[in-house]
């Protein structure tokens, strides 16, 4: 039985790093600067024989008002609501603070269940804040190092008693159901049990600081799921959210606003920035969002670029939308620049939303279904070598140095994206423009607008079984005959 953990406390007490020793993996930033955790992040966890959902907060902070650390309260608290257990972290090293009293209050009236723990305690310099931690009377706290991993039985001992409570109450609600079977023991095609979902489809949203990444996350969700505001630079992971938009599965990352390399010289921003590139390659679908009043800055075509040549799917997508009175002149002034300033991936979806009213989402998930439909698409040989003839036809190759060019047989090699490979002689000598004329073709005669196409150009001939062997020596003996 699956249950959900959070783990709550002042900034800078160690749950990003007990989050991170959890799930097995760095998937929360760490950092000696307080505060850098802001949205929750969820993730699986393993404790020994228990498995469970363990959810990163942000720091716990005094403040209530619309400031970002009252929103960032407010999304902790919300945590703290839809969890089944919280662990209520402390600094052992720097005692019981007022603010750790006011938090527990709030855990004592809010939470279902808490758990207490005091963080960094290893060492004589934690003893006397794991002593202090009984003042809250929040129960027996445990000592924990989430750096070095010590005390981790002791969170097992405590967990494990409330994962039997779970497991027990949900076998008791659990409805009963009635599956037929028949004789050789097959259920009915009508029984209940649906087949297992497919892999959901990956989709990072990419772009500029404050082009409304998070809020049209939300606005997909349907709640105030991540962190929202006027300030630039708010979100700082890459966020992972599994969702069912449309009757589609999705996991869609939120990452951080990306600023020009020259820009980002705060080493926190650096490692949000490397944690967003990393969200980039496990997507199989980018979501480059632009705004609508500055539209293709110079920073929207390297972040489109980079997708490209990672070999993503592409959706570009105009944020802000409710803003603009000139509809028609914008749509046809974007599709313009489109299609001259970022050429490569000419045919791509171009989408225009408002993540603030939520129109144009339902064109934003056709579209991404398009780009993910065509990033997967194979073409047979057979239908590959017809259209090789007909383009060899109409523009045969060229014959740099008078060494005329063939080409012969081409197949696909694999997709997302699609890869081709064609069989020539003198493949270097084969000129970069007509390279993109087959890809140019490949992508007008087989419906591949957009997506990333790789052609690999190999030689026909045979190769030389002894071109690079050493040649042998003679024997010692032989040379002994012949002297």
């Amino acid at each position: 039985m699956s249950f959900t953990l959070a783990i709550v406390g002042r900034p800078n007490v160690g749950k990003s790093t007990l989050f991170n020793r959890l799930v097995g993996r760095k998937l929360a930033l760490v950092d000696d600067q307080p505060g850098v955790t802001r949205d929750l992040r969820e993730g699986p966890a393993k404790l020994g024989p228990l498995r469970f959902t363990v959810i990163d907060t942000a720091g716990l902070e005094v403040a209530t008002d619309e400031s970002l650390q009252g929103r960032m309260r407010r999304l902790t608290e919300r945590a703290v609501d839809m969890a089944d257990v919280c662990l209520f972290m402390i600094d052992a090293r720097a005692g019981v603070l007022p603010a750790d009293e006011i938090f527990a209050d709030i855990l004592r009236k809010r939470a279902k269940h808490v758990i207490l723990a005091a963080n960094k305690a290893e060492g004589r310099a934690g003893a006397g804040g794991l002593i202090e931690a009984y003042a809250l009377g929040l129960g027996e706290p445990i000592g924990l190092s989430a750096e070095h991993g010590e005390g981790m039985s002791d969170l097992l001992a405590q967990l494990q008693p409330l994962a039997g409570e779970f497991e027990a109450r949900a076998e008791e609600s659990a409805p009963v159901m009635d599956i037929d079977v028949d004789e050789e023991g097959e259920t009915d095609g009508d029984a209940p049990f649906a087949p297992t979902p497919e892999r959901p489809l990956q989709v990072a949203v990419v772009g500029r600081p404050n082009a409304g990444k998070s809020t049209l996350i939300n606005k997909i969700l349907g709640e105030e799921r991540l962190l929202t505001g006027p300030e630039a630079g708010i979100t700082r992971d890459a966020i992972s959210l599994a969702i069912d938009w449309n009757g589609t599965p999705f996991r869609i990352f939120d990452t951080a606003g990306m600023r020009k390399k020259a820009r980002v010289q705060e080493k926190l921003e650096k490692m949000s920035v490397s944690d967003g590139l990393r969200a980039v390659k496990f997507a199989e679908v980018v979501v480059v969002l632009l705004d609508v009043e500055i539209p293709f800055e110079q920073q929207d075509l390297r972040i489109a670029d980079l997708a490209e040549r990672e070999g993503r799917a592409v959706v570009i997508a105009v944020n802000k939308w409710d803003l603009e009175d000139e509809k028609q002149d914008k749509l046809r002034e974007l599709k313009e620049s489109f299609e001259r300033l970022l050429p490569q991936l000419r045919g791509a979806p171009l989408v225009t939303v408002s993540a603030k009213t939520g129109r144009g989402l339902e064109r934003l998930h056709d579209a991404i279904l398009r780009a993910h439909e065509v990033w997967n698409r194979r073409v047979s040989t057979a239908q590959l070598n017809r259209w090789l003839v007909g383009m060899l036809e109409q523009h045969p190759p060229p014959a740099p140095g008078g060494r005329r060019i063939k080409m012969r047989y081409a197949t696909q090699v694999k997709t997302r994206p699609p890869a081709f490979v064609i069989m020539t002689s003198h493949p270097d000598a084969v000129p970069e423009s007509y390279s993109r004329y087959l890809v140019n073709g490949l992508r007008a005669d087989f419906d591949m607008p957009g997506t990333p196409i790789r052609l690999y150009l190999r030689d026909q001939g045979k190769a030389n079984p002894y071109k690079g062997r050493k040649k042998a020596q003679p024997s010692r003996l032989r040379k002994h005959l012949k002297d």
